[in-house]
């Protein structure tokens, strides 16, 4: 069948405009996405990308570029569904001593995963979030809690590639300057702050610090097959 004049040029544009569409870079990921645009009626074997070199790129290693971004999707949602599963299990069945004004949450030595893959940083909110909610807490704790994670995680991934030893504080320090007011304001145990900052501080210590560098150390060594990319 012939195609109607002009129709072949009205594809070409679309195509072209289709491609100056390309590399929407992922900031947690950092891996640039390629759209393909595949003529059919040209069956184009080369694509003429839009960046300042305007270099050609063959068809093929887009498709493989394609292709191992959906692996990377995949590890992504599948390493957070992890890390925020064994978040609820640890905070529930450690319920008893995960909440109230002394808490030793062991599921915060969880919070030194953003170190290795930045999977964690969604994994630890939707988990802690989640715990929260299973663990009876009030919604002020829900909120501020999960906040506090998400800010720890978001900082400790931040601090990557900086010394190991910085790893767990961004966890600390927020859980340490946060939940005291909700503890006050929420939860009304009206102890002064400052005496409710230490004692959550300690038990931030004891479960991001001491615990969490025990986590660290303990997957170092596997890293690369634990959290590949």
């Amino acid at each position: 069948m012939k195609a109607l004049p002009g129709s072949s040029a009205f594809i070409l544009i679309v195509g072209k405009l289709w491609v100056q569409l390309d590399f929407l870079r992922l900031s947690v990921l950092q891996f640039h996405l390629l759209k393909v645009a595949y003529l059919r009626h040209f069956q184009q074997s080369t694509i003429v990308c839009s960046r300042p070199s305007t270099r050609k790129i063959k068809l093929k290693e887009i498709l493989i570029y394609e292709k191992k971004e959906k692996t990377i999707s995949v590890l992504f949602l599948v390493q957070s569904a992890m890390i925020a599963a064994i978040y609820v299990v640890l905070t529930i069945v450690f319920a008893p001593i995960s909440f109230g004004q002394i808490q030793f949450r062991i599921a915060e030595a969880l919070t030194i995963l953003p170190a290795f893959t930045p999977a964690a940083i969604p994994g630890l909110f939707v988990g802690c979030l989640i715990g929260n909610i299973l663990g009876g807490a009030i919604l002020p704790d829900i909120i501020v809690g999960s906040m506090a994670t998400l800010l720890g995680a978001i900082f400790t991934y931040l601090l990557r590639n900086r010394s190991k030893w910085l790893a767990p504080l961004p966890p600390i320090i927020a859980n340490t300057v946060l939940i005291p007011f909700v503890l006050y304001y929420g939860y009304q145990i009206l102890l002064p702050i400052p005496f409710q900052m230490l004692t959550v501080g300690i038990g931030e210590v004891l479960s991001c610090g001491i615990l969490g560098m025990i986590v660290y150390t303990a997957l170092n060594k596997y890293k690369t097959v634990i959290f590949r990319q």
